[in-house]
């Protein structure tokens, strides 16, 4: 899923959906101790199909995590690694800032925490982990009562500008271009005109070469074109 967003300022901008549902947390652990889990990949995943998943570059990035406390991030779990620069953040909200700027360096990135969960509360589907707890929170092994339904779950949710972009936009001008719009009626009736659906298959295109870094474009051209 990308989102479009128009500036008056900017033209046209592009943002795609990213989420952690339900964040892994763990009772007791701080974010600093979640967080350091994560150095290699982010705990959160692009929710487009695309089959691109790992951001090469970010420009910019929204992120809101929901159901942790804006507490101190010390720990008060057993210390099975010494302690990060994470660590030594005064609270939750610096942890999320301290780590995306450490993942994605240059890019301009904010980050919000909101202590209420999201319910899960019928007639939200239940199709959760049993290691999860009632609060959402992730552990070693099952609840003892293994039927309890999970009432809320920590979320993380985050709009990012990156060159995962490139590829999705790309993707959809190939499947556009495929389409004979002589044959859908309603595209006319509607009042769209065939030059202005071109038009608009070029713009889309000229779009998606915003996102390009110049790093590896040429590649990513050529695996496009052959799909």
């Amino acid at each position: 899923l990308f989102h479009v967003i128009f500036s008056p300022f900017s033209g046209v901008q592009v943002v795609a959906a990213w989420a952690s549902v339900p964040f892994p947390a763990v009772p007791g652990c701080s974010l600093a101790d979640t967080l350091c889990a994560y150095q290699q990949e982010v705990p959160w995943k692009l929710l487009s199909s695309w089959r691109e998943q790992k951001v090469n570059c970010c420009f910019a990035q929204s992120v809101v995590l929901r159901g942790i406390g804006k507490e101190s991030s010390s720990s008060q779990c057993p210390a099975k690694q010494p302690l990060s620069a994470l660590h030594s953040c005064g609270s939750s909200e610096q942890v999320l800032q301290h780590y995306l700027h450490t993942m994605f360096p240059g890019a301009f990135s904010t980050a919000h925490l909101l202590q209420q969960p999201c319910s899960t509360l019928p007639p939200y589907p239940q199709f959760f982990s049993p290691l999860l707890t009632r609060e959402g929170f992730l552990q070693d092994r099952p609840p003892r009562c293994p039927s309890a339904a999970v009432q809320s779950v920590p979320v993380l949710a985050a709009l990012q500008s990156s060159t995962v972009l490139q590829g999705l936009l790309r993707s959809l001008h190939r499947d556009l271009q495929k389409l004979n719009v002589r044959r859908w009626f309603s595209f006319f009736f509607a009042g769209v005109e065939e030059d202005n659906f071109q038009e608009a298959l070029e713009e889309l295109r000229t779009l998606s070469q915003c996102y390009e870094t110049g790093l590896g474009a040429d590649e990513s051209e050529d695996e496009a074109d052959s799909d």
